[in-house]
């Protein structure tokens, strides 16, 4: 006759072989990271070159965390050491003086070798996509274009920053709408100021146009993420000619530091 403690403890071994299973899974899906690593951020990224010594290792230690829990994944496309070097960075640079910040609502990367439509194809020429935040089926997935990613950190002319761009995306969705107000790192009594000066600037690009890339005039949600990019990537530009904008994305983004 099979007793209650008998049971007991077939369930407890078969948990225990489910949560080996699954240890040794992830553990086969971690990538090791590549021996050049440290000298890929060093020639590639611009904003860990202008850290100091002690910020290095920080910023090393975010990339290492990063890539052990978000899975990375090829779609047609090749993913070579330095797109997820690049990705990671992407993700820290943002967050960088916020402490113990998580990306709780990413999952995986895809992979796209180049641009793609609004159905995830990438045949055919109209393809205007660099980059998403997945939602419904899509939750919890980001895809980046693979040219894009690499030019973003290439091409130190410009504040074009595809990783950055959808990252920021990311940051603002985590407080459950993605309307260019990050609740979730801005401090309340700065909410309506930043809206009120995204919704002023945002009239005064469609009325006269702007230094500030026009896809940022489509919604809040891409002024903050096309402005990020400015931030990040041209901040003397920024600093010079929207002080005030320049101003709020301090209090934003440096809250830690």
């Amino acid at each position: 006759m099979v007793t209650i403690f008998q049971i007991l403890f077939a369930l407890i071994i078969i948990i225990l072989i489910i949560l080996f299973v699954f240890k040794i899974k992830r553990e086969n899906e971690i990538v090791p990271l590549p021996e050049n690593w440290k000298e890929l951020l060093h020639d590639y990224v611009k904003f860990y070159q202008q850290l100091d010594e002690s910020e290095k290792k920080i910023f090393e230690e975010r990339i290492e965390h990063f890539l052990s829990a978000v899975q990375i994944t090829g779609a047609n496309a090749v993913v070579e050491d330095l797109d997820r070097i690049l990705i990671a960075a992407g993700a820290i640079i943002p967050v960088f003086y916020i402490s113990d910040w998580q990306y709780i609502n990413l999952h995986e990367i895809l992979l796209y070798p180049g641009s793609f439509n609004a159905d995830f194809e990438q045949a055919g020429s109209d393809r205007p996509i660099a980059g998403m935040v997945g939602t419904g089926a899509m939750q919890h997935v980001m895809i980046i274009n693979k040219w894009q990613l690499r030019q973003g950190f290439i091409n130190n002319h410009d504040a074009h920053n595809t990783a950055i761009h959808e990252f920021v995306h990311l940051i603002d969705k985590m407080d459950g709408t993605m309307d260019g107000v990050p609740e979730i790192i801005l401090e309340r009594k700065y909410v309506e100021r930043w809206r009120s000066l995204m919704d002023a600037t945002i009239q005064q690009m469609k009325t006269y146009g702007s230094d500030i890339d026009m896809y940022g005039a489509t919604n809040p949600a891409e002024f903050f993420s096309v402005i990020s990019e400015y931030f990040f990537e041209q901040p003397g530009q920024l600093k010079t000619n929207h002080p005030d904008v320049y101003e709020m994305l301090e209090r934003i983004y440096k809250t830690g530091k």
